[in-house]
């Protein structure tokens, strides 16, 4: 039998889900940042995710993924505006696909990117994320 601050413990563990290519410069931030996000978000699952498997069907699916083209961390609630273009690569688009489909379906409510920049220094993205992640959650309490 768990104790009730147990139960409560893990009633309060949220998933934030890390995607990129540690392969591509360009689209692997969100991974180079992965440990410092785990030592700084005790109470949060980071778990490493290839969009190209099955995304998690979670109703407040949190994702942090690589765009390009920014300077600054930004939050991206609408996918409707995730578009494939030249900029984009299939990566990208492969995400908006299945966040399109797995809404359709109902299989998630309310899908969240917080899309970090390719070329930026990585203690400043950090800084961002540990001031927008606590807010980000508190909203999906």
């Amino acid at each position: 039998m768990q104790s009730k601050s147990m139960t409560k413990k893990a009633k309060n563990l949220s998933n934030i889900y890390i995607l990129g290519n540690p392969l591509l410069k360009e689209d692997s931030l969100p991974l180079k940042l992965l440990p410092e996000l785990k030592k700084s978000f005790k109470n949060i699952n980071f778990i490493e995710l290839d969009p190209t498997e099955n995304l998690p069907e979670e109703k407040e699916l949190i994702l942090i993924d690589t765009i390009i083209n920014t300077d600054k961390v930004k939050i991206l609630t609408d996918i409707e505006k995730i578009q494939s273009s030249p900029q984009c690569s299939l990566h990208d688009f492969d995400l908006g696909f299945q966040l399109k489909l797995m809404k359709k379906l109902k299989k998630i409510d309310k899908p969240v990117i917080i899309g970090v920049p390719s070329k930026e220094n990585q203690d400043k993205i950090l800084k961002e994320l540990k001031n927008i992640i606590p807010n980000l959650l508190s909203k999906n309490d």
